[in-house]
């Protein structure tokens, strides 16, 4: 039987979660002319304001936070990497629309290509990455789709990776904020990218490729550094943005706004609105040791018990303290082998005994298997120190 050891620390906060959002929801309309829209706290996930978040809609190039997931995700695993040179399709290079105008045959770095995606926003780029991933953008989208599920975007489906109006591609402002926040877990990655304003492809060469970033609040709105906008005429307008202050990151969706000047304005008052009532505080930060614990039979005696990502805590401006719980749950004596990001316990906070939040925690490395000798030796040098 696995032994748990449990520690209780006490927090002096007050903790609120989504039930605030939806009060609030009911007295701000802060996004009149948008067809639906959502405002979410990027490390909980609360939802601080909500038009037809489950409304069903094309998304446009939203669709490519998706595909940045899924190569930001590779580049994590090591199935690729930034430096990788990427020969275009003469499918990829067919590609209308937004695009970086790739030839037949050129060969162009992946970071170039994610920041052709992220920033502006081409075509042609998506299904370059999409392509050098999966094999071809058919087996990418199914990849997409499987993504999608995990997740639980249960409103959505993908039909290609860079949003071209496409039969049975549709998703929802709730299921964006939901794939946006999976794709900032990367955020000292993506936004290197989806942060830039303007900058230039093909630098070295005689036929070098300004790049403007379609989301002009990264440059007049102070601290935000992506996400993606979308437009077609069939979607109209779209952005999914994300704008961080302080230790504050909040995550804005419209879907179907009328033009771009009141799409812009309207996601900036949702991101004012969000700065303005809201503030969190930190618990953890990504990669924080909470504890080290001892390994039965391993190579390594004991190892590092980790947080997998930021883990903080929403609070409404102006709240009175009240006494929280933090429960850190850890197992005991874990047996190797152990892999890395193993889960080996968690973090509860609690109010009054009920659950308010909670966080997986896991092992920091792999630790292998001790052969018999190693055990051998290991007993005698213990007996040995007594």
């Amino acid at each position: 039987m696995r032994k748990w050891k449990v520690v209780f620390i006490a927090l002096a906060l007050t903790i609120l979660w989504p039930t605030i959002g939806l009060a609030d929801e009911k007295s701000v309309n802060l996004a009149p002319e948008a067809i639906s829209a959502i405002l979410i706290d990027s490390d909980t996930g609360t939802i601080l304001y909500e038009k037809n978040g489950n409304q069903k809609l094309p998304p446009a190039s939203i669709t490519k936070i998706m595909t940045m997931l899924l190569v930001v995700e590779a580049i994590d695993n090591g199935k690729i990497s930034l430096s990788d040179k990427v020969r275009a399709s003469e499918y990829a290079a067919s590609m209308g629309g937004s695009q970086i105008f790739l030839e037949p045959g050129e060969e162009m770095s992946v970071e170039d290509l994610l920041k052709g995606v992220a920033v502006a926003s081409g075509n042609d780029a998506s299904i370059a990455l999409a392509e050098y991933i999966a094999g071809t953008e058919e087996a990418f989208v199914q990849q997409m789709n499987e993504k999608a599920k995990q997740l639980g975007m249960n409103n959505t489906h993908f039909s290609n990776s860079n949003g071209l109006p496409a039969e049975n591609h549709y998703t929802t402002a709730y299921d964006i904020s939901i794939m946006s926040r999976e794709l900032l877990k990367y955020e000292d990655l993506i936004t290197k990218y989806t942060g830039i304003y303007q900058d230039y492809l093909r630098k070295d060469t005689n036929r070098p490729f300004w790049l403007v970033n379609t989301n002009r609040l990264v440059r007049f709105y102070p601290g935000v550094d992506g996400l993606k906008t979308g437009y077609t005429s069939e979607a109209k307008f779209c952005l999914a943005a994300t704008a961080k202050r302080d230790s504050l990151r909040v995550i804005a969706v419209v879907m179907g706004e009328p033009n771009s000047k009141v799409r812009n304005k309207e996601v900036a008052q949702m991101l004012d609105f969000a700065f303005s009532q809201y503030k969190n505080v930190s618990l953890y930060t990504k990669g924080q040791v909470v504890q080290s614990v001892a390994v039965d039979k391993g190579k390594e005696e004991k190892v590092n018990v980790i947080v997998p990502r930021n883990f903080s805590i929403l609070l409404k401006k102006g709240e009175k303290e009240e006494a929280y719980q933090q429960e850190i749950q850890i197992e005991e004596n874990i047996p190797a082998p152990i892999d890395k990001g193993r889960i080996v316990g968690k973090i509860v906070v609690k109010k009054d005994g009920r659950e308010i939040s909670s966080i997986d925690l896991v092992a920091e490395k792999q630790i292998n298997k001790a052969s018999t000798w190693e055990l051998i030796t290991r007993t005698a040098k213990r007996m040995f120190l007594q």
